[in-house]
């Protein structure tokens, strides 16, 4: 599942109106009062814990998030029950929008969105995490591993798709499904050109920061800056060639096992050679 899958449409004020979303509150009545039968504990929990993330950040820095202050406390409500089945202890020190004002607001949070975004971050970051390496447990591998002995990159949202996209290959059967498989690279693609390429580091003096969309320039400025040398000469064709490989799916259709499970096996090395290559270059 993902964070989307919580919401539906709804009816526009006016035909003029744009496409309304509102959450899905009768499947979060149902994750509250216990298992699916649909998806198990894990596949819940991962995307509703980054729904309530964003939509308490959207609501502290913004002030729009997609959903009210009730739907607000059902969501926590939901995502603390999940959690409670799943083992993991999480305690928030507030439990709907109300609390969450008047939480920043005792914790000089009231003139800085940076600090509203920080309070969310040391409380939902390691949740994330912990969700992350129970729902690897979860997910047998019919796709490529890395050689490191960490099942993750440690990119929370990379992860996240990437475990998304073994699943979404385990049970594809039809070439919809294997469409679909593309559509889980390209997003992977998006998440990596968000992680690995670092406006301070990678953007040059004059130049305008590419969108998030244009993965290959991003990961390219990456490539040229972190793999610089001729040392690096080889290095930087094998993961170029990942690139234009992983980049395929954009172009292509994955219509069969054979070529989506090439395009995911490509998309998930590249991420962790991008992790590899990223960390190198910190610590250099």
């Amino acid at each position: 599942m993902r964070e989307n899958d919580f919401f539906e449409e709804a009816e526009a004020a006016d035909v003029w109106a744009r496409q309304q979303e509102a959450l899905n509150t009768d499947l979060i009545e149902r994750v509250h009062a216990g298992p699916l039968k649909s998806a198990t504990d894990v596949e819940i929990a991962v995307p509703l814990a980054r729904l309530v993330h964003d939509e308490y950040r959207n609501r502290g820095t913004e002030n729009n998030p997609r959903i009210s202050v009730h739907e607000s406390r059902a969501v926590m409500a939901a995502l603390r029950a999940v959690l409670k089945r799943l083992g993991v202890d999480f305690r928030p020190p507030f439990f709907d929008f109300d609390g969450f004002y008047s939480y920043w607001k005792n914790n000089n949070g009231s003139n800085s969105w940076q600090a509203r975004r920080q309070m969310l971050s040391e409380l939902f970051d390691p949740l994330h995490e912990q969700l992350a390496d129970l729902e690897v447990g979860t997910v047998a591998s019919t796709l490529a591993d890395p050689v490191t002995s960490h099942p993750r990159t440690g990119w929370t949202r990379v992860d996240e798709e990437i475990t998304e996209l073994r699943r979404h290959f385990q049970n594809a059967r039809t070439e919809q499904d294997y469409r679909n498989v593309g559509n889980d690279c390209v997003i992977i693609l998006e998440r990596l050109s968000e992680a690995a390429y670092v406006r301070d580091r990678h953007l040059f003096d004059g130049e305008e920061e590419p969108p998030v969309a244009s993965t290959k320039n991003r990961l390219e400025r990456v490539i040229e800056v972190d793999l610089a040398g001729s040392e690096n000469a080889a290095l930087r064709k094998l993961v170029r060639a990942a690139i234009e490989q992983a980049q395929g799916v954009k172009h292509g259709a994955t219509i069969n096992r054979r070529y989506a499970g090439v395009s995911a096996d490509s998309v998930i090395l590249l991420a962790n050679m991008l992790r590899r290559i990223t960390e190198g270059s910190q610590t250099a």
